[in-house]
């Protein structure tokens, strides 16, 4: 989710769903999904489909400074689908899943936004997201959660039940990743959860000023924190990648806590 203006909002298609209006505008070269609101959910480069146009997109593949061997990928939420689109390109042997409550989005995401159809390493589920976590305990190595409807974030996607259960969806050493509004008056609440949901083991990033915070929590501590060490990760992924992740480890740094050039989980902030 990103907010903009409404005099951005022009040249407008639409489809109705059983909860939200579904809108798409265009602006300036940049395609963009609406939920019934001028907050824009996603967007996407017309010329460059497969890039991640906002920050906080980007932000959100910061999971691979964290882990190299991701192999399963479970998202509730799709949108446009900027980020199942990427790792699915630009990933190669990440089998994404992803689970998104409302067929006029899924129509949508692959009419106007090219997301792909289903394949061995791709699947779209049109389900109930709060199902699916409840059903499949264990079962993936990343759990994104990026559920917004006109309101913001839903109140099932933001409880404490809730968090705890994206704790037992994931495997042991799997990370959990969500998208959230950072002027948003319950936010600190919501990271109180998530901070209790993975026993402290979670670090923020600020993508913008103000803007999205992606959040991060890891139901086992990172084998490597060291910021040089993350520096140079950070570096052979750029390599790889368009995604500007020495940037994100500054903002890493800045927006938490780091004791003798290691990067401290908030828990572990906490004790220095």
């Amino acid at each position: 989710m990103f907010r903009v203006a409404k005099h951005l909002m022009r040249n407008f298609t639409n489809t109705s769903a059983a909860d939200e209006t579904v809108y798409v505008s265009e602006a300036d070269g940049v395609r963009s999904l609406h939920l019934g609101s001028v907050t824009i959910q996603s967007a996407m480069r017309i010329r460059d489909p497969f890039a991640l146009e906002l920050t906080y997109t980007r932000g959100i593949m910061c999971f691979l400074l964290f882990r190299n061997n991701v192999k399963d990928m479970l998202t509730i939420g799709l949108g446009g689908g900027s980020v199942a689109k990427y790792v699915h390109k630009h990933c190669q042997g990440i089998k994404s899943t992803i689970v998104e409550i409302n067929p006029k989005v899924i129509q949508m995401a692959r009419n106007q936004f090219s997301v792909p159809e289903n394949d061995d390493y791709f699947d779209v589920i049109e389900g109930d997201g709060l199902q699916y976590l409840a059903e499949h305990i264990h079962s993936t190595d990343v759990l994104l959660i990026d559920a917004f409807d006109s309101n913001g974030i839903p109140p099932d996607f933001c409880s404490q039940d809730f968090f705890d259960q994206c704790s037992a969806t994931l495997k042991g050493d799997g990370i959990f990743v969500i998208n959230l509004w950072g002027s948003d008056k319950n936010f600190d609440i919501y990271l109180q959860r998530i901070e209790q949901s993975f026993e402290q083991k979670v670090l923020m990033m600020r993508t913008g000023k103000p803007g999205n915070i992606v959040v991060f929590g890891f139901n086992k501590v990172p084998s490597n924190l060291n910021v040089a060490s993350l520096q140079e990760r950070a570096k052979a992924l750029e390599a790889q990648h368009q995604i500007e992740f020495s940037d994100f480890i500054d903002k890493l740094c800045n927006d938490n806590q780091v004791y003798q050039k290691r990067l401290m989980l908030r828990g572990d902030a906490g004790s220095n």
